[in-house]
């Protein structure tokens, strides 16, 4: 792989990564409310629970790992910062 299709395969991936957080759960809604539309027994408020309850708890997944990430970043800028003052004797932000 050279580095001429590289950025394309991480646009790819990225579109498939949003594809799978955001539009999985879109998609479960719209097949909840469909099923609510189109089935006329008792199976269509379970339908309709089942659909749009798994789209919300991927959409929680999504905003907690998102949360994690982001404390991730944090710990590393925090580790940035520390070797910063052990290489200069102050912190980075103490101009």
């Amino acid at each position: 792989m050279d580095a001429w299709t590289r950025p394309a395969l991480l646009t790819r991936g990225r579109a498939l990564l949003l594809l799978l957080r955001w539009g999985l759960p879109a998609l479960l809604i719209l097949i909840g409310f469909a099923i609510l539309l189109v089935d006329d027994g008792s199976r269509r408020w379970d339908g309709w629970a089942m659909c749009v309850g798994a789209a919300f708890s991927l959409m929680f997944l999504t905003v907690v790992y998102g949360m994690g990430a982001k404390g991730d970043l944090e710990r590393e800028d925090e580790e940035a910062a520390r070797q910063y003052f052990r290489e200069h004797g102050r912190w980075p932000d103490d101009d």
